[in-house]
């Protein structure tokens, strides 16, 4: 029996659907359990709770969110006595020099699955082909793109890629003690990516350069307090400055195909179908 935590979000619905396709044993795990198909209810900052999404369980697709992926990792793990096997989504470069935040995030979490003595997978992806659905209002709207990576690259994945890898770690032991980096197949800027859409859509599309400081106040505006917008500029600099410019082959040597393209997720997506029909 495996536990799906973040079953509403977007590798996690993807990875539902693939359980379900497979039949093989799950339950989705969300405060609001009635939204995710086999839902159990879960709260990762309530012991008990966890406990009872736990039960019965042997193994763990652990997703937890940007900012609290250390405490909620540890949550689960010492909640889960019985586990065999835990396959977590990390981030690219957690504990490499220079990615500090991701590292604050994710690393305790790799940590402790090292010297847990469960069976266990790191998933390392980099940027989603799907944030660039973010972008969708302004596309309507005919404004620009902003870049706060400036013509920095990243090796974009689709996320339907690492929700197919994280399927072969939950039920083969072939990827256990692993650490995969999960890329696409090709490095892409943002303002590449805005011309590829541009393509596809049959329209003129610009992105705009974004500067630190007003990267600064968006971060602001979102939310964030201001002693924690340092380090998230400093990762979009490192961006800028081609710091996540990385392409491996982990997913074509887990899946035995290549990695999806940009292109290919973006032909695909049905978010963008319907805009594509709108012009």
């Amino acid at each position: 029996m495996i536990l799906v935590t973040g079953a509403s979000g977007t590798i996690g619905s993807r990875l539902v659907r693939l359980l379900d396709a497979q039949g093989v044993g799950y339950k989705a795990m969300s405060r609001d359990p009635q939204r995710v198909p086999n839902g159990v209810q879960g709260d990762y900052d309530d012991p008990e709770s966890l406990k009872r999404a736990l039960d019965g369980v042997d193994t763990v697709f652990l997703l937890t969110a940007p900012g609290f992926a250390a405490k909620h990792d540890l949550a689960v793990l010492g909640a889960g006595a019985q586990l065999r096997k835990v396959v977590k989504v990390s981030a690219i470069k957690t504990g490499e020099p220079d990615f500090e935040v991701t590292g604050a995030w994710h690393l305790p979490g790799e940590q402790a699955l090292a010297t847990s003595g469960l069976e266990w997978t790191v998933l390392r992806p980099s940027s989603f082909t799907t944030n660039s659905l973010a972008w969708v209002p302004r596309i309507e709207a005919g404004e620009p793109i902003p870049s706060p990576y400036g013509n920095g690259q990243s090796g974009v994945v689709d996320p339907a890629d690492i929700a197919e890898v994280a399927l072969a770690a939950l039920l083969t032991d072939e990827h256990d003690k692993q650490t995969y980096t999960l890329t696409g197949p090709e490095l892409l800027s943002v303002p590449q990516q805005v011309a590829i859409l541009g393509k596809l859509l049959g329209r003129p599309l610009r992105t705009v350069d974004v500067s630190r400081e007003q990267s600064k106040k968006n971060l602001l505006a979102q939310g964030i307090p201001e002693a924690d917008t340092g380090p998230v500029l400093d990762s979009f600099e490192l961006m800028r400055n081609g710091g996540n410019a990385v392409v491996t082959d982990d997913v074509s040597r887990v899946l035995r195909r290549s990695p999806t393209t940009f292109e290919q997720w973006a032909q695909n997506d049905e978010h963008l179908k319907t805009l594509a029909a709108k012009v």
